[in-house]
């Protein structure tokens, strides 16, 4: 029972681990695009239109709009 508590342990370095890679892959293929105000401009906006999106669209989903 020990081993698989040990075990089980394991998971949240795991997990942090993962997170922290893809995070670290994404960042160095976004790099380039981020040296050119241009494509920086474009990416930030394309990310905040998304998180806008998915905001908008989950309060209109859950009823949450202050009508």
């Amino acid at each position: 029972m020990k081993d698989f508590f040990n075990n089980v342990a394991r998971y949240p370095r795991y997990f942090i681990s993962f997170t922290l890679g893809v995070f670290f892959a994404l960042f160095g293929w976004l790099k380039p695009l981020l040296s050119k105000p241009l494509t920086a401009i474009a990416l930030f906006g394309l990310v905040g239109g998304t998180l806008a999106f998915t905001f908008f669209t989950l309060q209109a989903m859950l009823g949450l709009s202050p009508v």
